[in-house]
């Protein structure tokens, strides 16, 4: 392995699934509003990052890489491997669209956060969750 291709693995493994920063700053903002959620719900489609359950409200936070923020320009970026991240992205992609579809088809509100998003502005995300919630409960 080259160093390039040991550093690229080192990172990919470093990546987690759950609980990363921008998850975990979003999670403290609701909870110090009085917010109470369930995390990483895995009995609904996609596993949802954040649930509110009465609510029915479903919240993503989604890495800019894994999940293709600005596809159309982004996805010219690889250099190595392409024939392997491009289809991988876009299938999460995919993936995404389609979890968004089942959980609307359940009556289910989903809001999808961008991780540079919530890094940038956590209030702002979290003000709109918390309208979404208001709205939700008092219908």
């Amino acid at each position: 392995m080259t160093r390039t291709e040991e550093h690229i693995s080192k990172y990919m493994r470093s990546n987690k699934s759950k609980d990363t920063k921008p998850e975990i700053i979003l999670r403290q903002e609701l909870w110090r509003r009085g917010l109470r959620y369930r995390k990483n719900y895995k009995y609904l489609s996609g596993k949802p990052d954040i649930v509110f359950l009465g609510a029915k409200i479903a919240v993503f936070v989604d890495g800019r890489m894994w999940h293709g923020y600005d596809w159309e320009h982004q996805k010219n970026d690889f250099k190595s491997n392409r024939d392997y991240w491009i289809p991988k992205i876009e299938d999460n992609r995919e993936r995404d669209f389609k979890v968004t579809q089942d959980l609307i088809e359940l009556d289910w509100l989903v809001l999808r956060f961008w991780d540079f998003e919530v890094k940038q502005d956590v209030v702002a995300c979290a003000d709109k969750i918390e309208r979404a919630y208001k709205n939700r409960v008092n219908r």
